[in-house]
């Protein structure tokens, strides 16, 4: 399915000066667009689309009339500066004036990406001016969570309503180009979080009016499906990609959840349309976040998805938790297994059936390592999270900081969480900024999903989860580049950038071509791995116990790690090159 500039819905300013608006309602008989409180009748093209032209300055309000009743914002608003419930605005598609005009992107090797919470950075004009800072870590790339508008001031962006409208709280649009512009500047790319699963639970009104935007009786955590059968939504979603990828200039995509897209062949049909819009040498980079690791979007050209299995089985490595979905972590020597497996073959989970009875996975060994982006934390692995402890407060200084290393240093796509790359002891945790009553279940509801953790069985321990809504909470998460004088967190980005030096120098070069040369457990909390490259081989052991233990890499150059010899110390990641 190709989608055209004249079929976009949304209000899209055209070359002769005017706007036209178009609105998908089929639900509807009258559609009337309300253009600065007057109004315009909209003729319906068909299909349960209805359309006008109209002349409209930047900024003009306007919403539509569904037959003569209820007025509703712009489902495809580009700029929404009245948050949900007030009118759409018409933004200009040639407002701000690029100056980075010649980015072409950066290669997928070269990635190192740095995942961030807009609003946690002080907004698009706060997180610019980290921008340099953050570039001379080492790090490569931006990840942006979701700046789609979303109810209130404060929300981690999954809970968007209007996709193609960058969140208000954090700056005019421009801002957001802006952001991204001066990222290129400083040789960063710029990915963007998208959530193509479902709406917030505030402010969605395309029931009222587009009901089959949705499949009634298929049930997600979110209510009802959206109906990727439907090729008006298939179009509203494929619009939006294209959106950030050309006006935006975002160097690629991460889709949530796509698990939960059905029918999941919209997968390919949104890979084909990005495919045919990108110009030959620019790098463009779409990423999944999918819980049944389905290999063969991979395979079908998807760039890499989100490895939970090499966080899940580290992070059980690490802390000994079992609760939750790191239940199919424990056993004794499981999490080192797993860790071993996703090392050498991507996956830990392949076919096999959960602790749930359930069969997760497709073989995934035949992948190219880089097709997995490995972190060891997230915002999800830390924000739900009942407290938003970092791994630094739940495992020490020396734990975390190996737990970072070791993900800088595998031969997969590094990921590291905001604050992360300094071990910031600064919570991530749940906010949002929704009105009555949906604050109070909110707030219940979080309590109530850590009923079954011992530490919260009490009711009165629950009450120490924060209150989403309390500002302070969404306060508490902010996170800000650290001072020159914290000493420990000076150390930590000394490390931080020792390891993308190796990683610099040795895996990125042809990361591409890396070969998998096996794993070995060595101890309930100890693993070693090695990659073939073009030049050499790549062997790394970490021991993360307390007591020292023989390792069997090969001689080689130590690039890290304490002297050779055949054993390592606790806490010690040891990496050794053989040259071919």
């Amino acid at each position: 399915m190709s989608t055209g500039a004249a079929s976009r819905l949304g209000a899209w300013p055209r070359p002769e000066g005017d706007v036209e608006f178009r609105l998908w309602a089929p639900a509807a008989d009258r559609v009337e667009l309300i253009l600065d409180g007057q109004p315009v009748a909209m003729v319906q093209e068909g299909a349960g689309v209805f359309s006008t032209r109209a002349a409209a300055p930047s900024g003009t309000p306007y919403r539509f009339r569904i037959d003569g009743d209820a007025q509703v914002p712009d489902p495809a608003s580009r700029w929404q500066p009245h948050n949900v419930e007030g009118a759409s605005a018409v933004l200009p598609c040639d407002g701000y004036q690029w100056r980075c005009t010649d980015w072409r992107g950066r290669p997928w090797n070269e990635m190192v990406i740095y995942e961030v919470h807009v609003g946690c950075s002080g907004g698009y004009e706060g997180l610019r001016a980290q921008l340099p800072a953050l570039a001379a870590t080492g790090i490569t790339a931006l990840e942006l969570m979701p700046v789609a508008q979303f109810p209130g001031r404060r929300n981690w962006g999954y809970d968007g309503v209007f996709p193609y409208a960058p969140a208000e709280a954090y700056g005019h649009p421009d801002g957001l180009k802006a952001l991204v512009d001066d990222a290129h500047a400083h040789g960063l790319a710029v990915v963007l979080d998208v959530v193509y699963n479902h709406f917030g639970p505030q402010g969605n009104l395309l029931s009222q009016y587009a009901p089959s935007f949705f499949h009634k009786g298929t049930d997600t955590p979110w209510g009802d499906a959206i109906d990727f059968a439907q090729p008006q939504v298939q179009q509203f979603f494929i619009d939006n990609a294209l959106m950030w990828l050309h006006e935006y200039r975002f160097d690629g995509l991460r889709l949530d959840a796509v698990h939960t897209i059905a029918p999941q062949t919209f997968l390919d049909t949104l890979l084909d349309a990005v495919r045919e819009s990108i110009e030959p040498g620019r790098h463009v980079h779409l990423m999944l976040e999918n819980e049944r690791n389905q290999a063969r979007w991979l395979e079908a050209g998807y760039q890499a998805q989100w490895n939970d299995d090499y966080h899940n089985a580290l992070h059980v490595l690490l802390t000994g938790e079992t609760h939750g979905y790191y239940a199919d972590y424990a056993g004794e020597g499981r999490a080192a297994a797993l860790l071993a497996r996703s090392l050498a073959e991507g996956f830990a989970w392949q076919g096999e059936t959960n602790a749930a009875g359930q069969a997760r996975g497709e073989p995934s060994a035949a992948l190219a390592t880089a097709c997995f982006i490995n972190f060891a934390q997230n915002h999800d692995q830390v924000g739900n999270r009942a407290l938003g402890e970092r791994l630094v407060e739940l495992v020490g200084a020396e734990r975390a900081q190996l737990a970072t290393s070791l993900t800088l240093l595998v031969p997969m796509v590094p990921l590291v969480f905001m604050g992360e790359p300094w071990q910031t002891q600064r919570p991530f945790l749940f906010f949002t900024d929704y009105t009555a009553p949906l604050d109070e279940q909110v707030r219940e509801g979080r309590r109530g999903e850590f009923a079954a953790f011992p530490s919260f069985d009490d009711p009165h321990r629950r009450e120490r989860i924060p209150d989403p809504n309390d500002p302070e909470t969404f306060a508490a998460s902010v996170v800000t580049l650290p001072h020159a004088d914290d000493a420990p967190a000076q150390q930590a980005l000394a490390t931080f950038q020792t390891c993308l030096a190796l990683r610099r120098e040795y895996l990125q070069p042809a990361l591409m071509e890396v070969r998998s040369l096996g794993s070995l457990v060595l101890g309930e909390q100890a693993v070693q791995a090695g990659w073939e490259l073009p030049a050499g081989q790549w062997w790394l052991a970490f021991n993360a116990g307390e007591a020292t233990i023989r390792h069997h890499l090969p001689a080689g150059k130590v690039l890290l790690g304490g002297a050779d010899g055949p054993t390592l110390a606790p806490g010690e990641l040891r990496v050794h090159w053989v040259q071919a």
